[in-house]
């Protein structure tokens, strides 16, 4: 859900997880700015980005301190900010140094008249859902912003699984695996699938299988509130993988329960942000054949 609140920054944290020289100097241009308006900067001890005129903190420190987060990269580096501190509930603002970069909309050109209106409140929230995952219904579980994957871990080679929606059996299918993305992961890994572009706010889930061995396998998009669960069938091992970060071996027999997480994500956007304004941008919609 898209809101517009005017709200001021005081405190901001500055990230990224790519060092090299194109992040150094947005870097530094990003502090050049922030203490031109006296903004107080912190810089996260697990950020990529150092400066000897500025003092680093550690994670827990900026998620009780800061304002804001301004991910400086691409949607990997957002995916990053937003396992660090995004589902702790601290907004992030992205810069986006990447190549598609659907989560960080400001340009380096843009940078400095877009951080002011920002920073003076003149914005808008996009508000995101997570998705967290427990294998065997254990009482640990992994978040993700965009996708879980269950898959064969191997190249070509299908996996037999079962799905079950809020405990009723829905299908068994035999494929290379299955993804379960947000509206927020449609256009990540699922849009590599040929699976629905779907809008943010709209609440839902959906399921896209990957080369299912079926003539009539479809993606299936389910209400956001639906509990997923997918079973291993026992002839065959998977693995499992979230936002294509944290990895776990699956063996024949094993469940994996997905549903929607308690976390929340506050993307910060400039007040002209359109999802389909970048969908025509960065997709290449409307261009001539």
């Amino acid at each position: 859900m898209v809101k517009k609140i005017k709200k001021e920054f005081h405190t901001v944290a500055i990230y990224s997880s790519i060092k090299n020289q194109k992040v150094s100097q947005i870097a530094l241009q990003v502090c050049e700015i922030l203490n031109s308006l006296n903004k107080r900067i912190l810089l996260s001890k697990s950020s990529s980005f150092k400066n000897s005129k500025e003092r680093s903190y550690s994670n827990a420190y900026i998620v009780k301190n800061a304002d804001l987060v301004i991910s400086i990269g691409g949607d990997g580096t957002l995916l990053s900010s937003a396992r660090h501190f995004g589902k702790e509930g601290l907004p992030i603002l992205g810069v986006n140094l990447g190549s598609l970069g659907f989560l960080t909309d400001i340009q380096p050109e843009e940078i400095t008249q877009s951080l002011k209106e920002i920073l003076k409140g003149n914005c808008v929230y996009d508000e995101r859902f997570f998705l967290e995952a427990f294998v065997n219904k254990g009482k640990s579980f992994n978040i993700a912003l965009n996708e879980v994957v269950v898959h064969s871990g191997s190249i070509a080679q299908l996996i037999e699984y079962d799905v079950f929606l809020n405990d009723e059996f829905v299908y068994r299918q035999k494929a290379d695996g299955i993804i379960v993305s947000t509206p927020t992961g449609s256009t990540a890994y699922s849009l590599s699938g040929n699976g629905s572009i779907i809008h943010p706010e709209v609440r839902a889930i959906n399921l896209l299988p990957m080369f299912p061995h079926s003539l009539n396998a479809r993606p299936l998009l389910v209400d956001e509130s639906t509990e997923i669960e997918i079973k291993i069938n026992k002839k065959y091992k998977g693995r499992l993988s979230l936002d294509s970060h944290n990895n776990m071996v699956l063996r024949g027999g094993d469940s994996v329960l997905i549903r929607k997480a308690q976390s929340k994500l506050l993307l910060i956007h400039p007040k002209d942000h359109s999802f389909y304004s970048a969908s025509r941008n960065k997709l290449g919609w409307s261009l001539g054949i």
